[in-house]
């Protein structure tokens, strides 16, 4: 059974750092793309940022560009997410997701999902 528990999330003040993780278990974990997504209070999911099962690819959404580092430890079996220069819009729910073969900008091509764990920023 595959699971995915993320990890790391809390307040932290605007222009202050955090990092999210996602354990990985029931599944080998380099046979799976991972991405990361999150969901305001009234607003769809959207996409956050990706990464291959190799790590030698990434991918960003336009408004974490160059603050938000995604990573993964095959030791480990974990994904994570380093999320710096936050911004009060970063406020979200954020979940990682899973996905055989080739990472996705979609959340619809993710088959396995986290729980979340609510990142809180303010200003």
């Amino acid at each position: 059974q595959v699971q995915l528990v993320e990890s790391g999330g809390g307040l932290v003040q605007a222009g202050g750092s955090l990092r999210v993780s996602c354990a990985v278990s029931g599944v080998t974990f380099s046979h799976l793309a991972m991405g990361w997504f999150r969901q305001a209070p009234g607003k769809e999911r959207e996409f956050v940022g990706s990464i291959s099962r190799s790590a030698v690819s990434t991918s960003y959404a336009d408004s974490v560009k160059g603050r938000f580092i995604i990573s993964r430890d095959a030791v480990e079996n974990t994904l994570h997410l380093q999320m710096n220069i936050l911004k009060p819009e970063d406020t979200a729910v954020y979940y990682c997701a899973a996905r055989f073969w080739s990472p996705s900008v979609n959340a619809d091509a993710y088959q396995y999902w986290g729980q979340g764990t609510q990142v809180t920023v303010s200003s």
